[in-house]
């Protein structure tokens, strides 16, 4: 269900100083959004980038033998990247768009 559809059952204040507010203020009016909406959605994306910063992998010990061992190979060159890689940069032809 998207964020906006979902019910507000539990208000939340805030204490800000001016200047924070402004701020808040001017990305909200750019992005064409309420402080509540700018608010609620940066402080749910801070929530769950660290939720997913803190989030612990676990593996079998043989897949994480097998994911050792694709980190450690040799990298295989990727033939498309080889040739974009041997192109000069625009910068360099004066071929800048």
């Amino acid at each position: 269900m998207p964020r906006a559809a979902q019910r507000k059952d539990h208000p939340l204040s805030i204490r800000l100083p001016d200047a924070d507010l402004a701020i808040i203020d001017r990305a909200a009016q750019l992005q064409g959004r309420s402080r509540t909406e700018f608010m609620r959605d940066a402080a749910v994306r801070a929530a769950e980038d660290a939720i997913m910063d803190t989030n612990l992998l676990r593996v079998s010990p043989e897949a994480f033998e097998a994911f050792v061992a694709m980190l450690d190979a040799p990298a295989k060159p990727v033939p498309a990247l080889v040739e974009l890689m041997r192109r000069p940069a625009p910068w360099e032809t004066g071929a800048e768009q």
